[in-house]
């Protein structure tokens, strides 16, 4: 086709206006698609890049960034041996312009092009941009209420958005799709349609799911929400049998109903997402010295295939307000989180609302109504591939160690995705890692016996009052995924289950083995901070205080473990040297340098040795096996030369499922001896211990009998007396 001279024209007017004003940012890894279609690569089919909206400008910038990244150009011809287009993009929108008002000219003729011509193909690459959806800051609450949504922007929409948002904008290439192949497809299942039909369904089809990881599903709002779900058959059904168990008119169950949905159901506003993000970017900047994430690729690649469940463990209130922080940034779609009630405070709620909060009672006490409308509302999210998020463990943990799981939320997502309607669903266990808490003094007050405080919102500004802005970093950790197909069929779970059904007990071993897992997967993405190895080697001390020459000794001793012997692949080590993480916590004000016997000792701070506790709690299951083994040998080798590796083994086995169960450790029990025996290496190259193939025996030096402790101090610490006594 002949190219348009005002059209080049028009291009090459807008190209000059947006390099000036708009820096888009490009998500995800592009380095697969480079290597695909290169510039260089003159035998690889020709590329068309596919686009849903006609917009000049998206067409420009796309054009702008392949360029930089050496990409086959947009704007160059489209060329297959004779047959020739005037550029490279594909437009999905068919224009009143074009001959089909269904189907874009361009894409029938390339069809029609090869069906005759079977040996050659076209890459398309889908590209999404966004306005105002960018992981760089948003400065100005119009903006954020301005920014891009489902919906088509008009023009003038279009220009405020180059206005409003020239640095704050993204593009996304994707993975290319084969024409042909997707035309062998449609002839396949339809042979009676053009496979320009199957082409612009799959190519749609496959916008709208990289558009609902980003902005999440079309949803409707609030009001429809309710009254749609007060509609459905499953709380239609409950509705009656309240009227019937409790003796009241139909009427009055109705309201009883949508009286508890109006409580639980969330008031998703893109509006409060910009809003919050504008907020909690000055908070962070303010509170953290940064904000460190680990494993988030993984996260994307499961969005646009999978329901993403997150569950992380449940550290601090923060916890909310980080989580969504993160996952908004890097581009997705904010997750709709279980709230507790308590938290459904005058303002505060309303605000949670917005920022997707759907709220829970902590206790259902039988309530067969509430239950239903409940469940059909995390259904109705489930169906809508909402993103979904609460905290395994139900509350905030008090000591730094994982709770025990609280299995409700996680059996109703499970029996919702055996209803159907729903994606394959994969759990995303999350590790947060803190150096300071928010809550840490009252924490400290609740560890001493003081009465757990009811949230309120002038309880919540007064700890905003207090904050001290020194916090340190933040990590934020994403674990090995749980697939929920993968359990079902291990467990030879039914592919359906009906609402009304009791669970089969299959389904519950399902739900045993999720919790199980994700509490698991959340540790081995444990992060070794500063604040939590230091916080070991202290409080290992009698009076929690050593000589700053025995601090740098034991820190770089625990290290060296730690490297020796992983605990998991995604597990975080801090890079700060020794002597860096001694600075590192005294400016955060935990420890203190102070002079003893003329020569500087290192000090836990008055009223810190319980948080420090808390932190050195986070990480203790990565030394839960070694401390295990030291206690074993100091106490087996009480009255004995030597320890026979039988007898060793044999007592760690006898205690170990207890150990599993308190850390939530990822070994299974046939695993253990050959964990045991790289602990038992590592404390021979320490020179700890000396062993044959079937006796063990302990260093007689002194410093190898204190290092020796201090690992079996590392498991007596979370043990009552008469436990060590026992063992």
């Amino acid at each position: 086709m002949a190219t348009n001279p005002y059209q080049n024209f028009y291009r090459k007017f807008t190209k000059k206006i947006l390099d000036k004003i708009v820096s888009p940012q490009v998500l995800g890894d592009t380095q697969v698609l480079e290597n695909k279609i290169n510039i260089d690569n003159p035998e690889q089919f020709p590329v068309c890049y596919v686009i849903q909206d006609d917009s000049t400008s998206n067409q420009v910038l796309i054009d702008n960034e392949t360029e930089k990244r050496q990409l086959s150009s947009a704007f160059a011809p489209l060329k297959l041996d004779e047959y020739e287009e005037n550029d490279s993009f594909l437009t999905l929108e068919a224009s009143k312009k074009n001959a089909s008002s269904f189907y874009p000219d361009k894409l029938i003729r390339m069809v029609e092009y090869l069906l005759k011509h079977p040996e050659s193909d076209v890459l398309l690459v889908p590209v999404t941009v966004l306005w105002g959806r960018s992981p760089e800051n948003e400065d100005s609450w119009y903006k954020a209420l301005m920014a891009d949504a489902w919906t088509k922007p008009t023009g003038i929409k279009q220009a405020l958005n180059i206005t409003l948002y020239g640095r704050e904008n993204y593009i996304e290439f994707h993975s290319p799709v084969s024409l042909r192949g997707l035309i062998q497809k449609g002839l396949e299942i339809s042979p009676n349609f053009s496979p320009a039909h199957y082409a612009v369904t799959e190519l749609n089809t496959l916008f709208n799911q990289y558009k609902e990881a980003i902005l999440g599903p079309d949803l409707s709002d609030r009001r429809n929400v309710i009254n749609k779900l007060m509609m459905t058959d499953a709380v239609k059904e409950a509705i009656l049998t309240e009227s019937i168990h409790k003796k009241i008119s139909v009427v009055q169950a109705e309201g009883l109903a949508k009286k508890y949905l109006d409580e639980i159901v969330s008031d998703y506003s893109y509006s409060t997402i910009r809003f919050a993000d504008i907020a909690l970017t000055k908070l962070w900047t303010q509170l953290y010295d940064g904000i460190e994430v680990h494993n988030f690729d993984m996260v994307r690649e499961l969005s646009k295939d999978y329901e993403l469940v997150y569950a992380p463990c449940h550290r601090s209130h923060i916890d909310y307000l980080l989580l969504s922080f993160v996952i908004h940034k890097r581009g997705l779609m904010v997750p709709h989180i279980a709230a507790g009630i308590n938290l459904n405070m005058p303002v505060v709620g309303q605000i949670m609302r917005g920022a997707g909060a759907y709220f829970i009672r902590r206790s259902f006490s039988g309530n067969a109504l509430y239950t239903a409308v409940f469940k059909e509302y995390v259904h109705s999210l489930l169906s809508r591939n909402t993103p979904l998020e609460y905290f395994i463990e139900g509350g905030r943990s008090r000591t730094g160690l994982l709770l025990p799981a609280k299995k409700g939320m996680l059996a109703m997502t499970i029996q919702s995705h055996l209803r159907g309607n729903s994606k394959p669903i994969v759990f995303i266990p999350t590790y947060f890692g803190y150096e300071k808490l928010l809550e840490g003094s009252t924490y400290i007050k609740e560890l001493g016996g003081q009465k757990k405080q009811a949230e309120s919102l002038f309880g919540l500004l007064k700890s905003i009052q207090k904050i001290e802005k020194v916090f340190g970093k933040v990590h934020v950790n994403f674990g090995e995924p749980v697939f929920l197909n993968d359990l079902l069929q291990q467990n030879n779970a039914p592919k359906h289950v009906a609402l009304e059904e009791e669970l089969p007990d299959s389904v519950k071993g399902v739900v045993n083995a999720a919790a199980e897992d994700i509490l698991e997967n959340i540790n081995k993405a444990v992060v070794i901070n500063p604040v939590s190895l230091i916080s070991l080697v202290l409080l290992n001390a009698p009076t929690h205080s050593l000589a700053e020459h025995d601090v740098l000794l034991r820190l770089e001793q625990f290290r060296h473990y730690l490297k020796a012997n992983r605990y998991d692949e995604r597990m975080q080590i801090t890079e700060l040297s020794n002597h860096e993480i001694i600075q590192y916590a005294i400016q955060l004000k935990q420890i203190e340098l102070i002079e003893h016997d003329n020569e500087r000792w290192v000090k836990v701070c008055d009223k810190q040795d319980a948080l420090l506790k808390y932190f050195s709690n986070n990480i203790m299951h990565t030394f839960a096996l070694a401390g295990l083994t030291a206690h074993m040998l100091k106490a087996l080798s009480a009255d004995q030369q030597s320890v026979a590796v039988e007898e060793l083994l044999s007592h760690i086995h006898a205690v170990y499922p207890d150990l599993k169960k308190q850390f939530f450790l990822k070994w299974e029990a046939d695993a253990v001896p050959a964990q045991i025996a790289q602990v038992l290496a590592y404390f021979e190259t320490e020179r700890l211990i000396q062993q044959s193939e079937s006796h063990i025996e302990i260093s007689a030096s002194d410093e190898a009998l204190r290092f020796l402790s201090a690992f079996a101090h590392l498991y007596e610490m979370n043990l009552p007396q008469e436990e060590i006594q026992k063992t």
